[in-house]
């Protein structure tokens, strides 16, 4: 019997995806990928779970439509708000042999090993920081790690309109750890809950005591994901191969390629959709 396969559908409210993706061709290239961008909505972290919800459906929708077997949420807020009804209340009347998986529960798993003190910080937007998805995940793996967030409002604007790299952005990262760190002095690991900070990671590092180790989730999402295939041979049979990497916005295709290319180093061919 011929298994028909699609792409892995790779969703984030808007860019910060992208460094997730980047980690998957990376690791897992021989795979093709669909990012949908649903940027004309974004920022997702300031919105209700309903609203989330809602938008996040959507797109998983959209992406099975477009014959993804495997939708990956390659946003915090979006696996934090909407993840978990997905999966329970509409994968079943959808289609029950696909998967919608998240970003949080890999990078939960990867704590238990990285933290001595048992003390972990985390660093995110207001929405995520207030779903307490970290929190609760963690303790359900490792009841002993004590999880402090703070909520960074201003690290994804700075991101958004290129200023991560410059000076101006200095204040508004130190402000953050500082805070954090006053919080819990005894933080030895700071997950950086949100997928646009790793371009932040170099003004981060400076501004971080120098025995505390911090972690981007694109590294082990990507593990987790390569794990997962390996143990889901059915799921694997069905993602299509071939290296292609295709993008779509809800946004203007101009303003994408624009602002992706500060997360990509390529020339990208983009498609507008609508979700609603």
């Amino acid at each position: 019997m011929h298994v028909q396969t699609g792409p892995i559908g790779v969703f984030d409210s808007g860019y910060g995806g992208l460094t997730i993706l980047n980690k998957f061709r990376e690791l897992l290239p021989e795979y093709n990928y669909i990012y949908l961008g649903d940027n004309a909505r974004t920022p997702y972290g300031t919105r209700s779970f309903e609203v989330v919800y809602e938008f996040t459906l959507q797109a998983v929708r959209k992406l099975f439509e477009l014959g993804c077997p495997l939708v990956i949420l390659a946003c915090n807020t979006a696996s934090a708000k909407a993840l978990r009804s997905i999966q329970q209340n509409d994968l079943p009347h959808l289609d029950a042999s696909r998967r919608v998986l998240g970003v949080i529960r890999p990078t939960a798993e990867c704590i238990g090993q990285l933290t001595e003190s048992r003390h972990v910080g985390l660093l995110a937007t207001a929405g995520t920081v207030k779903s307490e998805s970290y929190p609760l995940e963690i303790r359900k793996l490792f009841p002993d790690i004590h999880v402090t967030g703070v909520p960074c409002p201003m690290w994804v604007p700075l991101v958004e309109n290129n200023e991560f790299d410059q000076e101006g952005a200095d204040y508004f990262v130190q402000k953050y750890i500082n805070q954090l760190l006053e919080k819990d002095p005894n933080i030895d690991t700071i997950i950086l809950g949100c997928t646009h900070y790793p371009l932040l990671m170099d003004k981060i590092r400076t501004f971080t005591p120098a025995h505390i180790r911090l972690v981007a989730q694109g590294e082990y999402v990507s593990r987790s994901l390569k794990d997962y295939l390996h143990r889901h041979p059915e799921m694997k049979e069905r993602c299509a191969t071939g290296g292609k990497c295709e993008f779509l916005t809800t946004e203007s295709v101009d303003k994408f390629q624009e602002s992706a290319s500060v997360f990509l180093h390529e020339q990208i061919h983009v498609r507008s959709i609508s979700l609603e």
